[in-house]
C-alpha cells in the first residue's frame, strides 16, 4: 500500500503509479487491461509530446474519442501541463465539431478512426495544422497517435502546472458554449487529489483505495470523465463501458466486483424494465455506492432502485457552471423527490424573474452563489444573462421546503402555459414512466387555439407493447389518477424512440419541433 505523502495527504495517480506500477488502472470496453505504471508512462509521453508540439499553458487540446484508456492518457497529460482539456461529443457532425474546434481555439486535436470522416472534415475546416492532428487507429492526414506518443520520454514533464477542463454545453437550445473556468492555483498533485476527494465525498461515492469504479457514460461528459480520473487519483480501478446497456452493466459489476458507479435516471429506468429474474441472475453484492444526477429522477423509480439494491444510492444536483446540493439515501426516504440541501460552503436562492426571493414552497429560478468564477467562452451576453450579483443560474426551476431541501420542478425552457396556468411537464413524465408499458416519455406543450397550449405525451413503449387509442386512453387515465387533471396530457403519440443525449437528458427541443414546425419528424 502506498504511504501518505510527506504533507500527510493521499498520493495522486502520478505519485502512486511509479510506486505501484502493477496495480490495475483501467479495463477497456473490450477487456484489455492497463496498469498504473503503463498508464502513467503513456500519459507522461503525451504530456511531453504536446509540449514538443509547442502547446503552452492555457492552450486547448480537443479530443474526439470513444471510452478508452487513451482518454485518460490525454486527460492526464493536459492536467499536469496547464492545458485546457476539451472533450467533444463524437455524435456531432463534422460541421458541429469544427465549430467547437474554432470557438475553443484548439491548438491540437486527437481523434479516433471510428469517426474518421467527421474528424477529418472538422480538422480541415478549422485549419488545425497537420502536425497537430493525432489519430488513433489510422486517419488519413493525421499523425499516428501511438507513434507520436512513443517518440517522447516517459518521465513526468518538467515545470508541471495544473490544467483545466472546458466542457461544451449540450446545445439543446442553440449552439453549444464552452464553460470556461480559471486554472487552479495550487500544486498539481495536491489539487488533483483534493478535487477527487471532494467529488467523491460530495456525491456519496466511496473513496477507498482498492475500489472499482464503473464508467457507464461517455467520457465527453463531465461526470463520467471526472469520476474516472478521480477514481485513479484515489487508487481505484476504472472499468470502461463503450455503449451502455442494462445487461452489460450488471455483467461488469459481477465480473469486476465493481464497488461504485455514477448513473443517470434513464439507466435506472432501463434496469428496472428488465425482468426480475434477469436482474436476479447477477451477483451485485460488491456494490457499495451509486451516485446519480444529470436529469430528474421519478420518485417511484428511485424508490424501486433502493428497494432492489439497498440504501446505497445518493443524489446530487450541480452543473458544469455552479452547484450544488446533495442527499443521501436515508435522507431521501424522508424527503422523497428532493435533490437535497446545499453542500457545505454552498449558498442558493430561489428568485422570481424580477430577482425577488421566493417564500418557502414557491417555485422560482434556482440561483447558486458563484464559488469558482466562470464565463461562457466568447459569449459575454450569455454569461451576463445567467448572473444576478454574485449568483448564477442555469435555468432550472425549483422551490425550498421548510427544512431547506430543494425540489426541482423543471427547466425554465420546458415550462408550458395552459390557459394562463404554469404547468411543469416533468410532473406528468415522472408519473407516466412508472406505467409498465412506458419505456421513455416526453411531455410537451403543443398549440391549442383556445388555451394557447395543451400537454401532449410522446411515448416510446416497452418491446412487444400494442400501441393505439386504448393504450393512449389508459396512459391519460393513469396520469389523472395521480395528478390534477390540468397537469396531465390530453393526447398521446407513440414513437419508436425519443432523442436523448448520452448523459440521459431529453432533447426536448427536437421533440417540440415535431409539433411546432421547425424541423420534420425524421430526426
Amino acid at each position: 500500500m502506498t504511504p501518505p505523502t510527506p504533507d500527510g495527504r493521499r498520493p495522486s495517480f502520478w505519485e502512486r503509479a511509479p510506486l505501484e506500477p502493477g496495480r490495475l488502472a483501467i479495463v477497456d470496453p473490450d477487456g484489455q487491461e492497463w496498469t498504473y505504471g503503463a498508464l502513467w508512462q503513456a500519459g507522461n509521453q503525451v504530456a511531453n509530446g504536446l509540449r514538443a508540439l509547442g502547446l503552452a499553458p492555457q492552450d486547448p487540446v480537443a479530443v474526439i474519442l470513444p471510452n478508452s484508456h487513451q482518454v485518460y492518457e490525454v486527460f492526464s497529460a493536459a492536467l499536469q501541463t496547464g492545458l485546457y482539456y476539451v472533450p467533444i461529443n463524437f455524435h456531432l457532425t463534422g460541421r458541429e465539431i469544427e465549430y467547437i474546434l474554432t470557438d475553443s481555439g484548439a491548438k491540437a486535436m486527437i481523434g479516433h478512426a471510428r469517426y474518421a470522416g467527421t474528424v477529418a472534415e472538422a480538422a480541415d475546416s478549422a485549419g488545425i495544422p497537420a502536425e497537430r492532428r493525432l489519430g488513433i487507429g489510422g486517419i488519413e492526414g493525421f499523425r499516428d497517435y501511438d507513434e507520436f506518443r512513443a517518440a517522447f520520454p516517459a518521465e513526468l514533464p518538467s515545470d508541471r502546472s495544473p490544467g483545466q477542463r472546458m466542457y461544451y454545453t449540450s446545445g439543446t437550445t442553440g449552439r453549444p458554449k464552452g464553460v470556461q473556468k480559471a486554472f487552479p492555483s495550487g500544486q498539481v498533485d495536491a489539487d488533483a487529489v483534493g478535487f477527487s476527494e471532494s467529488l467523491f465525498g460530495s456525491t456519496g461515492l466511496r473513496s477507498q483505495v482498492g475500489g472499482v469504479h464503473l464508467v457507464a457514460g461517455p467520457t465527453y461528459h463531465a461526470a463520467p470523465l471526472g469520476f474516472g480520473l478521480g477514481a485513479l487519483h484515489l487508487g481505484q480501478t476504472v472499468v470502461l463501458m463503450d455503449k451502455w446497456s442494462p445487461e452489460g452493466t450488471l455483467e461488469r459489476i459481477e465480473k469486476y466486483k465493481v464497488t461504485n458507479t455514477h448513473m443517470v435516471p434513464t439507466m435506472f429506468n432501463r434496469l428496472l424494465k428488465m425482468a426480475p429474474e434477469e436482474r436476479g441472475r447477477y451477483d451485485l453484492s460488491s456494490l457499495d455506492s451509486i451516485a446519480h444526477a444529470a436529469a430528474p429522477c421519478p420518485v417511484e423509480t428511485k424508490r424501486q432502485m433502493l428497494e432492489w439494491l439497498g440504501p446505497i444510492i445518493s443524489e446530487y444536483y450541480a452543473s458544469s457552471e455552479v452547484g450544488g446540493t446533495f442527499i443521501g439515501p436515508e435522507e431521501w426516504m424522508r424527503k422523497p423527490g428532493s435533490v437535497g440541501r446545499p453542500r457545505p460552503g454552498v449558498e442558493l436562492k430561489i428568485l422570481d424573474e424580477t430577482g425577488e426571493e421566493q417564500p418557502t414552497g414557491t417555485p422560482g429560478l434556482v440561483y447558486f452563489l458563484i464559488q469558482q468564477p466562470f464565463t461562457y467562452h466568447n459569449d459575454p451576453t450569455k454569461t451576463a444573462a445567467t448572473r444576478l450579483g454574485d449568483f448564477a443560474t442555469v435555468g432550472d426551476i425549483g422551490y425550498l421546503d421548510e427544512d431547506g431541501y430543494l425540489f426541482l420542478c423543471d427547466r425554465d425552457s420546458n415550462l408550458v402555459i395552459v390557459g394562463g396556468v404554469n404547468v411543469y411537464p416533468a410532473e406528468a413524465e415522472n408519473e407516466l414512466i412508472d406505467h409498465p408499458s412506458v419505456l421513455d416519455v416526453a411531455v410537451i406543450g403543443v398549440p391549442n387555439p383556445d388555451t394557447g397550449e395543451e400537454l401532449k405525451a410522446v411515448v416510446a413503449t416497452t418491446p412487444g407493447t400494442q400501441t393505439g387509442p386504448e393504450l393512449a386512453s389508459e396512459l391519460i387515465a393513469w396520469c389523472q389518477s395521480r395528478l390534477a387533471k390540468y397537469k396531465c396530457p390530453r393526447s398521446v403519440d407513440f414513437v419508436d424512440a425519443l432523442p436523448r443525449l448520452d448523459n440521459g437528458k431529453l432533447y426536448k427541443e427536437k421533440v417540440r419541433a415535431w409539433y411546432w414546425g421547425e424541423v420534420g419528424r425524421n430526426i
